[in-house]
């Protein structure tokens, strides 16, 4: 019987540039770039003991960096950068000044330098882990997410997070590709753990979080068709998120009116939806 009082929250803190473990072989430091987009800002990951590969080194930001250094010595040999979005990759080059570790990524793109690429299936192999690629278009054109296999836990980047759904911003950004994703994790065997976001908490219930995201997309997807369907003529993004996103703040818009987009051009992917100009995010839209 509950005595009233809050649940424990004994999840570890979320606090700039301290070395937190949340695992026996992954320690988390967070860099202090908090903001709409970031939450409490970005995760990176430190795995292994005697051989280390670092995750998503964040922005290019030394108090961030030196945190990282300082918390994996000369034993950083890799970098892995799930994408090149600005929090996420742009501290690889200073990382490497730092350690000498190998860059690791998709592709080579906003100013990412990368000694070696990643595909699906690629593994990291350290004396004590092994790190699987698994190639996670839909935020990015360039995602991975990274599999610790021993742990089942999967380094998600942007592809899930904690506490917010993740923006989808054509025409990188893809929500076909998206929700593909999404299910190809759900069905991923044996079944996931546990999954360290980019930002915010490690999730403890994969399975739920998954189903928690399909669905929400699922459902703001026909927002989109049912306004759609009650517009009197053809109508543009902004005025279906002025019908759709109702109690989101208007600071917010601009980025829901290219999530509508998203769910409007995968609407148009899937025979759903026509406009003049699929490419433009400001052309009006029908139902087919």
């Amino acid at each position: 019987m509950s005595d009233g009082a809050p649940p424990v929250d004994d999840r570890p803190e979320l606090i700039p540039d301290v070395p937190v473990s949340i695992g026996k072989l992954v320690r988390r430091v967070l860099c202090d770039n908090p903001g709409a987009m970031t939450g409490p800002g970005t995760n990176t990951y430190l795995v292994g003991i005697d051989e280390v590969a670092v995750i998503d080194p964040g922005p290019a930001d030394d108090a961030h960096l030196d945190a990282i250094a300082a918390a994996g010595g000369d034993r950083i040999r890799w970098i892995l950068c799930t994408h090149t979005h600005a929090d996420h990759s742009p501290g690889a080059a200073g990382l490497k000044e730092r350690t000498g570790a190998e860059v690791l990524a998709f592709a080579d793109v906003d100013d990412l330098v990368c000694d070696r690429h990643l595909v699906d299936g690629d593994t990291v192999e350290g004396t004590e882990f092994t790190l699987r690629a698994i190639h996670t278009p839909g935020h990015a054109s360039n995602h991975l997410c990274f599999l610790l296999e021993r742990d089942r836990m999967l380094f998600a980047g942007d592809h899930v997070m904690d506490g917010s759904t993740v923006v989808i911003n054509p025409p990188d950004g893809d929500m076909a590709h998206y929700l593909a994703s999404i299910e190809r994790l759900q069905a991923w065997t044996p079944s996931l753990r546990s999954i360290a976001p980019a930002h915010g908490h490690v999730i403890a219930d994969p399975a739920a979080k998954l189903d928690e995201y399909l669905t929400h997309r699922l459902a703001r997807e026909q927002q989109v068709v049912d306004g759609l369907d009650e517009a009197d003529a053809p109508i543009g993004t902004q005025g279906l998120v002025e019908a759709i996103y109702v109690d989101v703040p208007e600071f917010l818009h601009p980025m829901a009116r290219r999530s509508v987009w998203a769910h409007l051009r995968k609407l148009h992917h899937d025979g759903r939806a026509a406009s003049p100009d699929p490419d433009d995010p400001d052309a009006d839209w029908a139902l087919v």
